[in-house]
C-alpha cells in the first residue's frame, strides 16, 4: 500500500493573530485572513484528486478545507487530531507569567520530560496516544491514496515526529505557521516528508 498525506495546519483566528493559546479546549472560528488562506491553500490544491479529508473536531480544521469538501469529498473528523490541550492557560492573554510557564515546559519537553503537562491540559505522550489511533484509522483505508489532513500546530509537529520515527523531544524542528502544508508519502513500508513547510500558496493574493 502506498499513500500520500498532505498535512495543513488550520488557518488564522483571532486567538491566532493575539498571540493567544487555544488548544484542545478553545474553539475558535476563523477570521478574515484565515478565510483568506483558506482560499490560497484551496486555489492551489484544488486539482488534486483527494480520496478523503480527515479534520479534527475543532471547527477551524473543517473551515480551512469547507471549499475541498463542498467539491463532494467525503471526511471524517478524528479527535486523535485535535490539538494538544494545554489546560488552564488556554485562552488567557499573554502574561509574563504564562510566557515563563511556556517556556519552562518547552524545556522539560525538550529534555525528554514527556509526561509533563499544564493542569488540565495532555501531555507530549498523551497526544501521541491519541494519534496513533488516529493514524490507525486514516492507514486501514488502503483505496484512499491522496488525502488531505487538517490540524494544528503543536499536534502537526508532534504527528510528524511520530511519521518519521524521531523522538517528540525533536518536535520543535517543524516550524509551521497557518494554513502551511507538510506533503508526506508512504511507501508501505516507511513515511518521508516530501515537501517540507511549503506557504508558496500563501503568497498569491
Amino acid at each position: 500500500m502506498t499513500k500520500t498525506l498532505y498535512i495543513v495546519r488550520h488557518g488564522q483566528t483571532d486567538l491566532n493573530k493575539r498571540g493567544i493559546v487555544q488548544g484542545r479546549g478553545m474553539n475558535t472560528d476563523l477570521n478574515d485572513e484565515g478565510r483568506k488562506q483558506a482560499g490560497q491553500f484551496f486555489a492551489a490544491y484544488k486539482q488534486v484528486p483527494f480520496d478523503k479529508i480527515y479534520i479534527s473536531e475543532l471547527k477551524r480544521t473543517q473551515q480551512s478545507i469547507q471549499q475541498f469538501i463542498d467539491q463532494g469529498i467525503p471526511f471524517e473528523k478524528l479527535p486523535g487530531l485535535d490539538e494538544l490541550a494545554w489546560g488552564i492557560h488556554e485562552g488567557q492573554p499573554a502574561t509574563t507569567e504564562n510566557k515563563a510557564a511556556f517556556l519552562q515546559i518547552m524545556r522539560d519537553w525538550l529534555d525528554g520530560k514527556l509526561d509533563c503537562k499544564f493542569e488540565g491540559g495532555e501531555s507530549p505522550n498523551e497526544v501521541k496516544a491519541r494519534q496513533i489511533e488516529a493514524l490507525k484509522v486514516i492507514m486501514s483505508h488502503p483505496e484512499e491514496e491522496t488525502v488531505l489532513i487538517c490540524m494544528h500546530g503543536r499536534a502537526m509537529r508532534l504527528l510528524l515526529c511520530l511519521l518519521t520515527e524521531r523522538p517528540l523531544t525533536e518536535m520543535d524542528t517543524f516550524p509551521h505557521q497557518n494554513l502551511v502544508l507538510y506533503k508526506v508519502t508512504y511507501d508501505g513500508d516507511k513515511y518521508e516528508i516530501v515537501d517540507f513547510n511549503n506557504a508558496e500558496h500563501l503568497k498569491n493574493s
